[in-house]
């Protein structure tokens, strides 16, 4: 599968396009992150028990999107997006969307 941010594949004709598709996860934080996350808070600098949880994420929402695309027959996806939105305190969806076609 094919996956690019843009509109066009370069070198690549798209032949049909099927439509949007998407892939979406909803995760929540826990109290070991959020303990270690307090404390990073204290002294500064990454907290990387969240930024494995988004990139967690973002992997499985792609996971999905791919998969919605392969149902329509499609061999590429472009214009890939994401975006995420809280559903409640500690709680976030992760989306990725983009446009199923198929190229040749």
């Amino acid at each position: 599968m094919i996956l690019v941010n843009t509109p066009t594949i370069t070198n690549k004709e798209i032949i049909e396009v099927h439509g949007i598709v998407r892939g979406s996860t909803v995760r929540a934080r826990n109290l070991g992150r959020d303990i270690f996350a307090g404390i990073k808070n204290l002294v500064g600098g990454e907290v990387s028990e969240y930024t494995k949880l988004q990139a967690d994420a973002r992997e499985e929402a792609l996971k999905r999107m791919i998969k919605d695309a392969e149902k329509l027959s499609a061999n590429a996806v472009i214009n890939v997006k994401f975006t995420t939105s809280v559903i409640m305190q500690g709680t976030s969806e992760m989306l990725a969307y983009g446009t199923a076609v198929t190229v040749k």
